[in-house]
């Protein structure tokens, strides 16, 4: 790696937990600076600017944790252990969240919602991309058959990530991680009630005909 992208890597490793704590309008070229110990024309000579950094550094911190969704899933064998695994990587986000500073795409959302245009288009993709990647859980364990034929993926993945991502708000807000358990916990009975055939009753949920 040539000396320029070390150092263009070095900015977006840095900077990602910086935006992620402070946001896009909280951090300043002199919290770049400060972060990266570089001087305002090293990093100028590698960035047009903050906004540049900014969504690089929101990209980086995206793929992290989406790597970080990918790892907790292979732990698992079934749709909804598998899913149950990537809602675990947010079960501690007051203490322990898996990207410093806390959930990146929560974090930007929340921030560019009537702000930066562009962050926000970066937030909208992320949502849908971690949206996509829990129904394409779903639609395997449907296919595999166990997860019943009427389930509705696209609905139920959106439920799944709309409510991690509120459990995760609510708990960050209050210094409570009572709050994302609630969330795992009842995202769980949903995914169970899903199942072909209740671990309950032990009867199909719906007709086999």
């Amino acid at each position: 790696m040539r000396k320029g992208e070390k150092t263009r890597l070095h900015i977006i490793e840095k900077t990602a937990g910086l935006f992620n704590q402070k946001g896009y309008a909280g951090s300043s070229i002199q919290d770049i600076m400060e972060v990266t110990g570089l001087t305002k024309g090293a990093v100028y000579r590698t960035f047009s600017g903050k906004d540049e950094i900014a969504m690089e550094a929101f990209d980086y911190a995206s793929r992290m944790l989406m790597e970080l969704f990918l790892q907790a899933a292979e732990t698992a064998d079934s749709a909804v252990d598998k899913i149950m695994a990537v809602c675990a990587v947010h079960k501690d986000p007051v203490n322990a969240p898996p990207i410093e500073g806390g959930c990146p795409l929560l974090n930007t959302a929340v921030e560019a919602d009537d702000g930066y245009l562009p962050l926000r288009e970066k937030a909208v993709a992320a949502h849908g991309h971690f949206i996509l990647f829990i129904q394409s859980l779903l639609d395997k364990g449907v296919a595999s058959g166990e997860l019943s034929s009427d389930l509705n993926s696209e609905a139920l993945a959106s439920f799944v990530v709309s409510s991690l991502e509120g459990g995760v708000m609510a708990s960050r807000l209050t210094r409570n991680n009572a709050h994302i358990g609630f969330v795992i916990q009842q995202i769980r009975l949903v995914l169970t009630a899903y199942r072909a055939t209740s671990p309950i009753q032990g009867e199909p949920l719906v007709n086999a005909d």
